[in-house]
């Protein structure tokens, strides 16, 4: 009997894959969970239809990140930080992804997750950096950070 997988099961299938089980296995056992339903020509074209609608909704994901990773790697486009430090150079804290993060948002209207900007340590000099952001899994963006004294 074919069925449709409504969700992963172990040893069987994964969730949106059309697999051929045994009968009883099919009617007493995933049927009865909730874990499958019978792969009929309407469910069928149904599960084809929701996997183009993902398809779908995944490139306009992809071209939003691409479209974004051009503004951010503009030449124009600096974030400044303001913060407080000392006479050598250094800082009297850190500038952190939050930060970074807030202050895109407020010079250049641009809604980063402070998650997605991949900073391993805080910065805590003044002067320019390059801070790697993740935008999407196959776009990733570099955006120049200028920290000055406040």
């Amino acid at each position: 009997m074919k069925v449709i997988f409504l969700q992963d099961v172990k040893g069987q299938g994964k969730k949106g894959e059309i697999k051929e089980v045994n009968t009883g296995y099919a009617q007493n056992f995933l049927f009865k969970k909730g874990l499958a339903k019978e792969a009929t020509k309407s469910a069928v074209s149904a599960l084809e239809g929701k996997k183009k609608a993902q398809a779908k909704e995944a490139a306009e994901e992809l071209a939003e990140a691409k479209e974004l990773k051009k503004k951010l790697e503009d030449e124009e486009t600096v974030v400044e930080v303001k913060a407080k430090g000392g006479e050598d150079g250094r800082l009297f804290g850190s500038v952190t992804s939050k930060q970074i993060a807030q202050a895109l948002k407020k010079q250049y209207d641009i809604k980063v997750d402070k998650r997605k900007i991949d900073l391993p340590e805080p910065i805590r000099a003044f002067g320019y950096r390059n801070v790697p952001v993740k935008l999407h899994t196959d776009v990733e963006a570099t955006i120049r950070v200028h920290i000055v004294e406040e």
